[in-house]
């Protein structure tokens, strides 16, 4: 098992997401929200820039010699082996609309891998922090993965089951498995996993910024999260599956 992270990082994080995260509801619901699309063809404001601003400035002043990587910017590349990973608004198309289910994440990963997670849901007031070795805090009294093992008495959410971004087969099987399926999706998913409301989160592609924060947040709080093919190793625009681990090895099966 890797080394625990320095609690003095943990608290770091811990802070600066949170005041991230209030910052969003400076712009959430307020019609001179400022739109525009990306190359992609997905939606970016200027809250998204503020708060990766903020976070960036954030980092970069008390870790200097820190790489940050930001859904918003190019990369600053550091010295040192941590790299700060920003997603400020996980959810933008619902942030636009002014649906509550959007999410602040940040993650940090170090030498030895994934080191700290943080989603936060500042229009919901909910959290979940976690580092590595030191277990999860939450808004929630009850911090803890479900205990169902039968993907038939399970909930599974995706951020989309539609086609083609999901394979035809490894959804067909989901959906013909006997369990529940919703979508609620980004980093909302992934929370109601890891607070164990649901049982499973899939989707056939993330890139680094959705997918870093829950590398340490489902592993701490009891769970398990791999790509598609079972690696747990941080890897850009892969199929991920984050779980109660009663459930995993069956789900994966059914997405091969």
């Amino acid at each position: 098992m890797n080394a625990p992270i320095e609690t003095d990082l943990l608290e770091f994080a811990a802070r600066v997401s949170s005041e991230a995260a209030t910052l969003t509801l400076n712009w959430f619901q307020k019609t001179d929200l400022q739109v525009e699309l990306k190359k992609d063809q997905t939606e970016v404001t200027d809250a998204d820039k503020a708060v990766e601003d903020y976070l960036r400035n954030a980092i970069g002043n008390q870790f200097p010699h820190d790489t940050i990587i930001g859904e918003e910017h190019e990369n600053a590349n550091g010295s040192s082996t941590r790299k700060w990973i920003i997603d400020p608004i996980d959810g933008t198309a619902s942030f636009v609309r002014g649906v509550p289910l959007y999410s602040s994440l940040l993650a940090l990963i170090d030498e030895h891998g994934p080191a700290i997670g943080a989603i936060h849901l500042p229009a919901l007031g909910d959290y979940v922090i976690a580092g590595r070795g030191l277990g999860a805090q939450s808004s929630r009294s009850n911090l803890s993965v479900s205990t169902i093992k039968d993907i038939e008495k399970s909930c599974i959410s995706s951020s989309s089951f539609d086609m083609p971004w999901w394979p035809e087969k490894p959804l067909t099987a989901i959906l013909s498995s006997g369990a529940k399926t919703r979508t609620w999706g980004d980093g909302y998913g992934y929370f109601l996993v890891a607070t164990g409301q649901i049982e499973a989160m899939i989707d056939p592609s993330l890139y680094i910024y959705d997918i870093a924060p829950m590398l340490t947040v489902i592993p701490e709080c009891g769970g398990s999260i791999t790509t598609w093919t079972g690696q747990s190793t941080l890897l850009d625009s892969e199929g991920w599956v984050a779980t109660n681990g009663h459930i995993h090895d069956d789900l994966l099966s059914l997405l091969q």
